[in-house]
């Protein structure tokens, strides 16, 4: 089984948001699925599976399955435009339902379900688990979305890991808005350690949500998101009815057989 790893939502190797993508030429078990992922030890191990005119698409962590994942659909798009397997345009078949993903002149473009937000109160245990007020907090399918009054508020949180463990939803998403020395709409930080996930570098799927909800605030439906972690990433997003669509490059750093 051919196997790649490829950094997402970056042109620049070592940056952005790696992922493994794994071409099956027929059905996994899901114990081995969940073996090579941990063997992998990223964030997410997209495995891809071509039947007919069928291209399946799932996505694991080191720890579990998951329902939907941008970087590693963004990734597993690159390997097959790059190998030649699709070539403008390709359709996955996920848990999520059906992922487009198609070369544009500036790199690739995914079409996601939007997620809208609801206001919550604040969790018992969040203040103490980001260490800093929140000015929102919203939740949004089962992560919640949590807004900070700046850019530097959100680049120098350091959240307890236990504390954050302990919080009733699977990930947390702050975000604030783009300061004028950085050329993004808004910036956001993704830490999910319930997932296997200390912080994802760039993820795809919190822009699901982050677009939407910034799209409301900033009165316009193309922006520019960036993920400000210690890789980092830009997703450009454009928020469509019930879908958004989030831009990105990838490029791929190594290739080999799973024997």
């Amino acid at each position: 089984m051919d196997i790649y790893c490829v950094d997402a939502f970056t042109k620049e190797r070592f940056s952005g948001n790696p992922a493994a993508v794994c071409l099956a030429d027929g059905d996994l078990d899901e114990n081995l699925m969940q073996s090579i992922a941990a063997e992998m030890n990223l964030s997410e191990t997209a495995f891809v599976r071509r039947s007919g005119h069928e291209t399946g698409l799932r996505w694991f962590t080191p720890m579990t399955e998951m329902d939907l994942c941008g970087h590693a659909t963004l990734a597993a798009a690159h390997v097959l435009f790059e190998t030649g397997a699709a070539e403008k345009r390709v359709v996955f078949s996920t848990k999520s339902g059906e992922l487009a993903v198609q070369r544009t002149r500036t790199g690739l473009e995914m079409d996601f379900p939007a997620l809208e937000t609801e206001p919550v109160a604040v969790p018992e245990g969040l203040l103490e688990a980001l260490g800093v007020e929140p000015t929102f907090v919203g939740l949004s399918r089962s992560d919640l979305l949590v807004e900070l009054a700046t850019e530097a508020d959100v680049r120098a949180l350091h959240p307890d890991r236990q504390r954050v463990l302990g919080l009733a939803a699977l990930g947390v998403i702050v975000t604030a808005r783009g300061d004028e020395a950085t050329p993004a709409d808004f910036v956001s930080r993704f830490f999910t350690p319930a997932r296997g996930i200390e912080e994802d570098p760039v993820t795809g799927s919190a822009h699901c949500a982050l677009g939407p909800y910034w799209a409301a605030r900033l009165g316009r439906d193309d922006l520019v998101g960036y993920q400000a972690s210690r890789r980092g990433g830009t997703v450009a997003v454009s928020l469509r009815g019930d879908r958004v669509a989030l831009g990105g490059e990838a490029v791929i750093v190594t290739r080999g057989t799973i024997e």
